[in-house]
């Protein structure tokens, strides 16, 4: 079934400025349109309002999206920890274990950018237990300095990333041509494609 004509805008929460440009694409790529965006402030802060926004849910779409704690054995526990009774519009959605196993997921485009060998990627970048230092250790390895220096942490930095690791992946992550495919790397990642299902479902009516 098509897109319906004029979807109504999905509310998002994420947790953070790479989250929401991950989340703008993979809305758009499923017909939809991303409204405002709320959050950005981790993962207790949207635990802390999560109710307010499920209560909204019941009569305008939303999208939550958070990332699956790295003590946590799988989603479906933990998404019905977090969520239990879910309003109709409401899409709660988990990645696993970061956004950036989503990105990992796309071994070609993601290479081609990071200037590595593809066979250096997981193809399986759900059972990476730390997808962020796995980006970090690639971009490490590759052939562009500049892209090495920017997301790379300097020695003794005492940061997880570089200064423009997100400035980076965003830029892959918007270039329609050469950058990152929701559609190749659901195939990979099981969570994006649920993620993709349910807001598709938004975006069409619950006979999706």
């Amino acid at each position: 079934m098509p897109p319906a004509k004029n979807p109504a805008p999905i509310s998002a929460v994420v947790e953070g400025r790479l989250d929401e440009v991950v989340l703008r694409v993979v809305v758009r790529h499923a017909g939809g349109i991303v409204g405002p965006v709320y959050g950005k402030r981790g993962k207790q802060y949207i635990q802390s309002r999560l109710n307010g926004y499920n209560n909204a849910a019941q009569y305008a779409p939303w999208v939550v999206l958070v990332y699956l704690d790295f003590d946590a054995d799988c989603a479906p526990p933990f998404r019905a920890m977090w969520m239990p009774q879910p309003a109709p519009l409401m899409c709660f959605r988990v990645a696993v274990r970061e956004i950036e196993a989503w990105l990992l997921a796309d071994r070609l485009r993601l290479a081609q950018f990071l200037r590595v060998p593809q066979r250096m990627i997981p193809p399986n970048p759900e059972t990476v237990p730390d997808p962020k230092h796995m980006m970090v250790s690639l971009a490490r390895r590759s052939r562009e300095r500049k892209l090495c220096h920017e997301m790379v942490p300097g020695v003794g930095s005492g940061r997880q990333v570089g200064p423009a690791y997100n400035s980076r992946l965003i830029q892959f992550v918007t270039d329609r041509k050469k950058g990152w495919r929701p559609e190749v790397a659901a195939q990979a990642s099981e969570s994006l494609r649920r993620c993709l299902r349910c807001l598709r479902r938004l975006v069409q009516g619950p006979e999706v």
